[in-house]
């Protein structure tokens, strides 16, 4: 464990055994559960097609509801997302947004000074100490209520920690995430009105958020926390999960804070798990909206699904950072974000996404019009019948060289910048994360693996990408680029960008 700032007040005797009890009690289970993942995926593979399970079909039917919200996410009509860094905490809890979701997964480059020193920066933001001086220019950031409520996303389960060691092998990131802010801040968080609240990211079914109960009812229990005090949102961005929505809600009955729909991430799943379909081939991902058929099924069935249980349904994230130099493009990416977010709120979603500051104000006025009440949990959607086949049903569009050169160009400017400790990165007037370079990847890799042809009739090749990625990456450094030919072009699917990386991050700062 090298030492970073933060680490003397993080990594405590107290807190280290207990992340040492998690990784001891739950780690051989995730690596059965990410064995089951392997195999789930090799049916897909093999032609088999998502469905609804039949053996759970008796909790699908049965009439139950999750345990009620707490009262500071009765109303989360606004959550705003973003890294672990000191500046973002503090603008994000000034925000004006009902939820801030400080992110240890695809908005934060894991360096290990970023994992301890963001550990360190939610200790601060918990107890309100939380402060930055600008050392550019000399301002100062401090807290001002009213505050937004804290959750904090932990990594999925396919990422490990190699730089904590339990028995000689690498911690989960999901299990010292979780617990290292458990344990500092659970005490703090009750005794200040709140509590431990947590989005889950990339769950691919039930059982994984049945080991995540276990894991929660296990840490309730070592530090004496009543059971049910932790609160969960689980993102519904695998397309394997989409088919076990009431499912996942039931695991987490007492824990359940809702689920999310997130919808960059459910793209590049439904690309992976579908790879071997050649009826499943994408357009360019700037026209796969969630007016698309299979989008729009599985968002109608997520709320649908929530309300009947009681729980909240959770919309999409807007992107769009605001455009200073140029008042009339920036008036026009508003629009677009008030479009999307009528259509959340018209929808029955109980409250939307947002990755800058500055949308807060726009958002809320749309779900303010829209939605008078804290939420809209009475409204059933029973008008919603969302079958396998619409779920999986093929958008339409054209495929581009535009298209293309636009994913290698946005993945690689964020992969440099991901590999430099950099995971929230403005690219474009957009706020990129990873699920942005995860589909920009694997849209060339189906395109590539299936010979799409662009809409002049010219075959998509290997020489031609790799010709484009050359000619698109001139400036930018060597390593993203290497790294992302790679994923994109390699004969298998690679399951996720960030393992990879992982590697080239780690490798460089040892």
């Amino acid at each position: 464990m090298n030492h970073v700032d933060g680490a003397e007040r993080v990594l405590t005797t107290g807190a280290v055994a207990f992340v040492n009890d998690l990784a001891r009690r739950f780690g051989g289970r995730i690596d059965e559960l990410l064995e089951r993942r392997r195999t789930v995926q090799r049916r897909f593979n093999e032609g088999a097609r998502p469905n609804f399970l039949s053996e759970t079909a008796s909790v699908r039917a049965a009439d139950w509801q999750v345990a009620p919200a707490p009262g500071d996410l009765q109303d989360r009509r606004v959550e705003i997302t973003g890294p672990v860094d000191r500046k973002m905490i503090i603008n994000a809890l000034n925000s004006g947004a009902q939820v801030f979701m400080a992110d240890f997964e695809d908005a934060t480059s894991p360096t290990w000074a970023n994992v301890v020193g963001g550990q360190a920066n939610l200790m601060d933001a918990v107890r309100r100490t939380i402060s930055y001086v600008a050392p550019e220019t000399g301002k100062r950031y401090e807290l001002k209520a009213p505050l937004a409520t804290l959750m904090v996303r932990p990594r999925g389960f396919h990422l490990v920690e190699r730089h904590f060691e339990v028995d000689g092998r690498p911690i989960p990131g999901m299990l010292f995430d979780f617990g290292m802010y458990f344990f500092h801040n659970a005490v703090a968080l009750k005794d200040a009105g709140t509590g431990p609240y947590f989005y889950l990211p990339k769950l691919e079914s039930h059982l994984e958020a049945r080991l995540w109960n276990d894991v929660f009812i296990h840490a309730q229990q070592a530090l004496n926390i009543p059971r049910g005090t932790i609160k969960a949102t689980v993102l519904i961005e695998t397309l394997p999960a989409a088919f076990e929505m009431d499912e996942i809600l039931y695991e987490l009955k007492d824990h359940s804070a809702g689920l999310n729909c997130g919808r960059w991430d459910y793209i590049f799943s439904s690309i992976k798990t579908l790879r071997n379909d050649p009826t499943f081939v994408l357009p360019d991902r700037g026209q796969v909206t969630m007016e698309a058929p299979f989008l729009r099924a599985y968002a109608q069935l997520l709320i649908k699904t929530c309300h009947r249980r009681g729980a909240h349904a959770m919309g999409g994230m807007a992107a769009q950072i605001p455009i200073k130099d140029d008042p009339e493009a920036n008036e026009k990416a508003l629009d677009k974000v008030r479009a999307d977010k009528l259509r959340e709120v018209r929808e029955g979603h109980d409250g939307t996404w947002v990755a800058h500051p500055a949308l807060v104000s726009v958002a809320k006025q749309v779900f303010d019009a829209g939605m008078p009440g804290p939420n809209q949990l009475t409204r059933m959607r029973d008008d919603v019948t969302a079958s396998a086949a619409a779920m999986v049903e093929p958008p339409q569009g054209t495929r581009t060289e535009a298209g293309l050169r636009l994913n290698i160009r946005v993945a690689i400017r964020y992969l440099e910048a991901w590999l430099n400790g950099q995971g929230a990165v403005p690219i474009y007037n957009l706020m990129e994360d990873a699920a942005t370079a995860e589909i920009s990847r694997t849209q060339i890799w189906q395109w590539l693996h299936h010979k799409a042809t662009l809409e002049d009739g010219r075959p998509v090749t290997g020489s031609f990408v790799k010709q484009a990625i050359a000619e698109e990456s001139a400036g930018l450094s060597p390593e993203a680029r290497a790294l992302f030919e790679g994923v994109a072009t390699s004969e298998e699917l690679q399951d996720f960008l960030t393992l990879p990386a992982y590697d080239v991050l780690t490798k460089a700062r040892s």
